[in-house]
Order: C-alpha cells, then sequence, then structure tokens
C-alpha cells in the first residue's frame, strides 16, 4: 500500500503562485522508474482531470495543455515527495487538487493510478 498527503493549498489571486506538496509513505518502490506520481484536480460540478505526472527518477514528466508551461511537477527523492509549482493561477484553477500514485509509467488516465491523496483546496480569487 502507498499512502499519500497532500499539503499547500490555500486562496490567492489570480497571478499569483503556490507550491503544493505531496509526501509518499508505504510501499513506494521510489527507486523504480516505474513508479509515478501524479497531480489531478476536480472542481466543483467537473470530472476529475489530469494535471501533471513525473516518474520517480526525473526522466519523465507530462502536463495538461492547459497548465504547460505555467506549472511544474518536480520530486525530491530523499524527502519522498513530490511537488507541483503553480505559477500565472488563474481563476479556472480553482479546484480541489488530489495526489496520485503509479505503478506504470507517467499517465495521463486516473484508473491508472490506484493510490489517491484525500486532495487539498486550491481557490484563485479574481
Amino acid at each position: 500500500q502507498v499512502q499519500l498527503v497532500e499539503s499547500g493549498g490555500g486562496l490567492v489571486q489570480v497571478g499569483d503562485s503556490l507550491r503544493l506538496s505531496c509526501a509518499a509513505s508505504g510501499r513506494t518502490f521510489t527507486g523504480s522508474s516505474s513508479f509515478t506520481m501524479g497531480w489531478f484536480r476536480q472542481a466543483p460540478g467537473k470530472e476529475r482531470e489530469f494535471v501533471a505526472a513525473i516518474n520517480w527518477s526525473g526522466s519523465s514528466t507530462i502536463y495538461a495543455d492547459s497548465v504547460k508551461g505555467r506549472f511544474t511537477i518536480s520530486r525530491d527523492k530523499g524527502k519522498n515527495t513530490a511537488s507541483l509549482q503553480m505559477n500565472s493561477l488563474k481563476v479556472e484553477d480553482t479546484a480541489v487538487y488530489h495526489c496520485a500514485a503509479s505503478m506504470t509509467a507517467p499517465t495521463y488516465y486516473n484508473i491508472h493510478y490506484p493510490y489517491w491523496g484525500q486532495g487539498t483546496q486550491v481557490t484563485v480569487s479574481s
């Protein structure tokens, strides 16, 4: 089992930056390039959507088109964490952000992520 705990959400204004972190524990397989950590988000009344993902070596990252150039995903091997740096935030970025883990290479599809955190709220105000 893998346990994931997110932190770093909050209320910010349009154009601000925010950094989310996800701490992984348990059977993480963090030494494997097949271990991937990703971020998804879900806004009220909308389906959960992919944001970004990274494999544990950091050699592979993928992003949703809506966040490319604004968000950066990274990982800290020593701390078993993955972070999401969010810049130039927009009102439409408002959502609950969930960390997820997969035993595959980075993928856009939530069905490939069996492990999920509880989520952290990000609200971007105009």
